[in-house]
């Protein structure tokens, strides 16, 4: 199984991210009297500025998103990959455990590694990346979680292709 970046999620956030700054430029030059004076002691300019600024970052992530086509996770035989950036493949031997739990509403793939094959890889993690598909568990050692926000695939068809291979790794 290989998963990528959903083109549809990510070309539709570049787009309304897009459109929100278009339609607060259109509305600050239809109605002039009501924009923020362009200078940070208006705090309604350094608002403006802090979400222009999100905005574009969210049109240029979804833009970036949407061109990337090489697979985020791969699930197969020799184990799984893990992409977002860091592309660092795990043997099925360096795999304890995967289950499936919910975080907010949406269910999100966990894989708890063996802690060698965690600290060799080096992934990177951090607890304020916003926008990163791989994401430490707080309180569980040598594990992450896959959110499948954006992916073409949901954590229940991941946790299925792992089934598929090694069923005796699934947790509940």
């Amino acid at each position: 199984m290989e998963v990528r970046y959903g083109r549809l999620h990510n070309i539709s956030m570049a787009v309304v991210a897009t459109g929100m700054i278009g339609t607060a430029i259109l509305n600050m030059a239809q109605h002039p009297d009501r924009a923020p004076r362009l200078s940070f002691s208006d705090p309604r300019f350094d608002l403006y500025l802090i979400l222009g600024l999100a905005l574009v970052f969210y049109a240029w992530l979804g833009l970036s998103r949407y061109v990337t086509r090489e697979p985020q996770v791969v699930i197969d035989r020799d184990g799984l990959l893990l992409g977002f950036g860091r592309n660092r493949r795990f043997a099925w031997d360096d795999v304890e455990w995967v289950r499936l739990r919910r975080l907010a509403l949406r269910p999100q793939l966990q894989i708890g590694l063996e802690p060698q094959a965690f600290v060799d890889a080096n992934l990177r993690l951090s607890m304020w990346n916003l926008d990163d598909g791989l994401r430490p568990i707080r309180g569980v050692p040598a594990a992450v979680l896959v959110r499948d926000n954006g992916l073409d695939a949901r954590a229940a068809a991941m946790l299925d292709a792992v089934k598929s291979f090694r069923p005796n790794l699934v947790r509940p």
